[in-house]
């Protein structure tokens, strides 16, 4: 039992709850279910968990508010439950560094195959982590060192990236160059292809912009290129 994926359940839908809890356990997972914030803080440190299904629309204290905190906690992967047409909360859900998003009403296969996704995902981060061969990579001033995964800025301060948005640069510095769709970036960083409203992609690079301190309208270290992509336009050091 100790050795199944521990899951964090939040939703305020008791039958969506039962329902979840049941079908996860059913697939080998350990789950812990829990209806808003305050039981979602008083379970935190009793279990050790490796990702949270988080529903956005809670009463009182909302999904971002616990996304937000959780952020402050940890860098678990965050699977956000979001009603359909709610774009712009979703959209804030990822650029506080959601892994991934599924609107409801959902099929919990469909929810399924996106745990097991991330879960995936963040396993083969682990594996890079403790690769002995990774090797620092230096661009425009920049410091990426993948071995520890981090990333410091022209001044040697380590500047602080969730796990996406360090598998995002990752994915741009190893192609640097090179335009890459965000059909490409997201296949890269998720296994699936954008659909015609997924913004997924245009936030994360936003948001990456920000931290390398690259103006979104005049960007010049990831620029966009119309009606391709995006492209780190740098050189690439390896030490």
């Amino acid at each position: 039992m100790e050795t199944m994926p521990h899951i964090l359940i939040v939703d305020d839908d008791r039958e969506i709850r039962e329902l979840l809890a049941r079908f996860l356990e059913r697939n080998r997972f350990r789950v812990t279910a829990v209806r808003d914030g305050r039981e979602a803080r008083r379970h935190w440190p009793l279990g050790h968990y490796q990702l949270v299904v988080l529903d956005l629309m809670l009463p009182g204290e909302s999904g971002l508010d616990i996304a937000r905190w959780l952020r402050t906690q940890s860098d678990i992967p965050i699977v956000m439950l979001t009603a359909m047409g709610e774009e712009t909360d979703r959209i804030i859900g990822l650029e506080l560094g959601a892994d991934d998003y599924v609107p409801k009403p959902f099929n919990p296969r469909e929810l399924l195959a996106r745990i097991r996704a991330v879960l995936r995902r963040t396993s083969e981060r682990a594996e890079k982590l403790v690769e002995p061969s990774a090797r620092a990579i230096r661009f425009s001033g920049w410091l990426l060192e993948p071995a520890r995964r981090r990333l410091l800025n022209p001044d040697g301060v380590e500047v602080a990236l969730t796990g996406g948005e360090y598998d995002l640069l990752v994915a741009l510095v190893e192609r640097a160059n090179r335009v890459l769709t965000r059909d490409m970036l997201l296949d890269l960083l998720r296994g699936r292809q954008a659909g015609p409203f997924d913004r997924a992609i245009d936030v994360a690079i936003s948001r990456l912009r920000r931290k390398l301190e690259d103006d979104g309208r005049h960007a010049q270290l990831i620029k966009t290129v119309r009606g391709g992509g995006y492209v780190l336009a740098a050189d690439i050091e390896r030490s």
